[in-house]
């Protein structure tokens, strides 16, 4: 019995060791270092800004990329590509809840559902919520030593965000709102 009891010992110990040797850990988002723009098109051109992080980790098995989660301050969301009273305008009408409804809707989240790939190139399967809907999106993400990119193409309508929308409306001619705008993620850990 006392050397079955020190096999089982000597087993535990074994298996033991052997998971310390597996570094899951996350790596958090230094919001300041790290961006995100965005882009949005229309008929007759586009506008780009940003949007400010609150918060993210990327989790990782080892230098694998596992998860990660991502909320970002609706309320930042910035035009760039325009100045004084146009700018003014269009942040005041991205922030209204024709469009993001800021004020009811602070934060948008995106969450890693699946990761696959190795090497620092990776495809993201995650939930991206906006205005309390939530959808699946599907993007590539490449990770360095301390600094990850990715670019994410959302479709707005599937999160009710249809002012604009020639999908929705009809007769906008040179007034239509692409649905399709995208988000480029720079990302220092």
């Amino acid at each position: 019995m006392k050397n079955r009891n020190s096999k089982i010992a000597m087993l535990i110990l074994l298996a033991l060791s052997f998971m310390s040797y597996t570094a899951v850990s996350d790596k958090i988002v230094d919001i300041e270092k790290s961006s995100v723009t965005w882009k949005g098109y229309k008929v007759t051109g586009q506008h780009e800004g940003t949007i400010n992080l609150a918060s993210g980790k990327l989790s990782f098995d080892g230098e694998t990329l596992t998860g990660g989660t991502f909320v970002m301050d609706m309320t930042s969301i910035n035009t760039t590509d325009l100045e004084g009273e146009y700018k003014g305008k269009l942040d005041g009408h991205l922030k209204s809840a024709d469009f993001f409804g800021v004020e009811k809707f602070p934060v948008a989240t995106l969450e890693f559902i699946n990761v696959s790939g190795k090497d620092g190139d990776y495809k993201v399967k995650a939930n991206l919520t906006i205005k309390e809907t939530t959808k699946p999106v599907e993007f590539s993400m490449t990770v360095n030593k301390n600094s990850a990119k990715a670019s994410l193409e959302i479709d707005r309508t599937e999160y009710d965000i249809k002012y604009g929308s020639s999908s929705f409306f009809d007769g906008l001619k040179d007034k239509a709102i692409y649905d399709n705008f995208d988000l480029i993620v720079n990302l220092s850990f």
